[in-house]
């Protein structure tokens, strides 16, 4: 039986992650405050990190834990390289001394967002945001401490928790109509499909950067009126630019254009493994999230 040590245990992806495996393996669950079943650790702290990992031995360290509010980063930058790029080298660090495995999972943000194709793992990322060049940095650091690692950039995730489908959905109940960005383009990606691809790139022996998003792009104004189409909402979605969602939100961090990713490493390496259709995805999700 695999042992996994799970940061960031209670979010989206962390959810999904112990759905994947289920009783097929030991999780030490962590986050930043202990709760019934969930151990105390600061991943910025290495002294932790060590001992935890000296408590738990772990075959792999599955890395979920971030500070994802694009516009807090932008707000508070310190507190995001803390999390964001301080705690995966901590992590990277102990893992390289003690032969762990690390999966560390990263974001389409790194990149600037102002070209006309999807980006490939072998691009050189220019993020524009705070977050962008936090979770940048933390990919570095794992690079240096480590030879053997797995890093995931994934994006526009949704799963068990907050995030834009719940949000949108929420905003549905009391309003005939949204208005939404139109010219920002990405692949909504579902937490269980990425879950599913970081146990194949595990069980394959797989190492290096990959990107990992669902097929196919959107944007969120097209995406929204998906979400309302399969929730059978009425509900008008006014297309907006960027430009004009940031004259009304003038704290806004600024968004990559088009980060959509093609997973072109994991195309690579096989033809048994594929992210579903982002459509598919969504449909999937609702229905589970409507039964």
């Amino acid at each position: 039986m695999k042992r996994i040590l799970l940061t960031g245990c209670q979010g989206q992806l962390g959810r999904a992650i112990r759905r994947e495996y289920g009783d097929e393996a030991q999780f030490l669950l962590t986050e930043l405050s202990a709760s019934d079943g969930i151990r105390a650790l600061d991943i910025s702290d290495l002294d932790q990190v060590k001992a935890c990992l000296k408590d738990f031995n772990p075959d792999v360290i599955i890395n979920c834990a971030a500070y994802t509010n694009v516009d807090g980063c932008e707000k508070n930058e310190d507190l995001a390289y803390s999390a964001n790029a301080i705690g995966p080298k901590n992590l990277a660090v102990a893992a390289a001394d003690t032969g762990i495995r690390l999966v560390h999972v990263s974001t389409d943000y790194v990149f600037r967002g102002d070209g006309t194709r999807p980006y490939v793992e072998t691009d050189e990322p220019d993020p524009i945001s705070a977050y962008g060049r936090t979770k940048l940095a933390g990919e570095n650091f794992v690079k240096e401490a480590m030879e053997d690692y797995l890093i995931l950039r994934t994006a526009w995730l949704y799963g068990e928790g907050k995030n834009f489908v719940r949000t949108m959905l929420s905003v549905a109940q009391n309003h005939d109509e949204v208005s939404v960005v139109c010219d920002q383009h990405g692949s909504p990606t579902s937490a269980s499909e990425l879950s599913a691809m970081i146990r194949f790139l595990l069980e394959e022996g797989a190492s290096g950067i990959f990107h990992a998003t669902c097929e196919g792009q959107t944007n969120w104004a097209d995406f929204t009126e998906e979400i309302y189409r399969l929730a059978d909402l009425k509900v008008r979605v006014n297309h907006i630019t960027s430009e004009e969602y940031a004259a009304m939100n003038p704290d806004a961090a600024s968004r990559p254009k088009n980060s959509v990713l093609e997973n072109a490493h994991l195309k690579q390496i096989t033809s048994s493994f594929s992210m579903a259709r982002w459509q598919d995805a969504i449909s999937e999700y609702m229905k589970e999230n409507n039964s």
